[in-house]
């Protein structure tokens, strides 16, 4: 996979896939969330909990909405990874800085 390069500001948090997400459903797709999760075949509490950012993208959600017409699964996908790895870089600042690196 191509590594994922960002525009913009370093200490910016990137943007949660779901908001991409709910944009295409309401502003693209036209269609409610309710429509969306039962055209997906899930719940629309898995769906909204996705477009909150409090759920990640999993490969199967990313397949699913890529399905009725949102994009590419890759791209979601990248997202997600780009926003886990920004969280967890924040998160462990603290220890990274501190691990020694090893000298050949």
């Amino acid at each position: 996979m191509t590594e994922f390069k960002p525009k913009r500001p370093p200490n910016r948090q990137p943007t949660h896939p779901g908001e991409l997400m709910r944009e295409t459903i309401e502003e693209h797709l036209g269609i409610s969330i309710s429509e969306a999760a039962r055209r997906m075949e899930v719940t629309r509490q898995a769906l909204h909990d996705v477009l909150r950012g409090e759920a990640k993208v999993t490969a199967d959600m990313a397949l699913r909405f890529s399905a009725i017409g949102g994009g590419t699964a890759e791209l979601l996908l990248a997202m997600q990874d780009n926003y886990d790895l920004w969280q967890a870089r924040r998160r462990l600042a603290p220890t990274l800085r501190r691990i020694e690196h090893a000298r050949a």
